[in-house]
């Protein structure tokens, strides 16, 4: 009984610990003047509209380009069960504010976070970029950097909008066991792989 309350207490501190880090480095981490910002994509909904977390994410980016900060803006996901591509309205969201169409950069399948960061890499030869500065909620920087490192490609910045919602406690819980799987699972040639 006091190994099973033992181990209980350790996942529970390792938790706590891995919860606080990615806070940390989603919230104070500094973007980086960069060639590219990767903005990944989350529901648009039923109506076409962008969710207030979508938006928020894409105000960052356009905040970073308005600043000089990134060249280029990236901007990926998938088609969600509401029946639209996040990337294309996301794109459309980008232009009606004023970012040139040149400076987007549409990927519409990028289902997932793995998938977003394997099309940006592949991405890497025709767009000739360095660097890279990620932007998404805070929990989701520290693993989306990690992708990106197990890739080989170190430049890479993240830049998280202020926008918070209850579901970020789920988030960070979800972004615990994702990390680790990430850690573990995923290899160098699945992320520089054709998928």
């Amino acid at each position: 009984m006091k190994t099973i309350k033992f181990i209980i207490l350790v996942f529970l501190l390792w938790f706590m610990a891995h919860s606080i880090y990615i806070t940390i480095d989603g919230l104070y981490n500094k973007p980086q003047p960069a060639d590219i910002a990767l903005v990944l994509g989350n529901k648009v909904n039923e109506d076409g509209s962008l969710s207030n977390r979508l938006k928020a994410r894409l105000d960052k980016g356009i905040e970073l380009y308005k600043k000089s900060l990134v060249k280029k803006l990236i901007v990926s996901g998938g088609l969600g069960k509401e029946g639209y591509y996040e990337a294309e309205k996301m794109k459309e969201y980008l232009i009606a504010n004023n970012i040139p169409d040149t400076c987007i950069i549409a990927d519409n399948k990028g289902d997932n976070t793995l998938l977003s960061v394997n099309h940006t890499l592949r991405m890497q030869p025709v767009l000739q970029y360095n660097s890279v500065t990620i932007v998404s909620q805070f929990y989701h920087i520290a693993r989306t950097k990690l992708l990106f490192h197990k890739a080989g490609f170190a430049n890479v910045s993240g830049a998280s909008p202020v926008y918070f919602e209850w579901r970020d406690f789920y988030s960070i819980a979800r972004e615990f066991f994702g990390y680790y799987k990430t850690l573990v699972f995923v290899k160098k040639e699945d992320l520089l792989k054709l998928i």
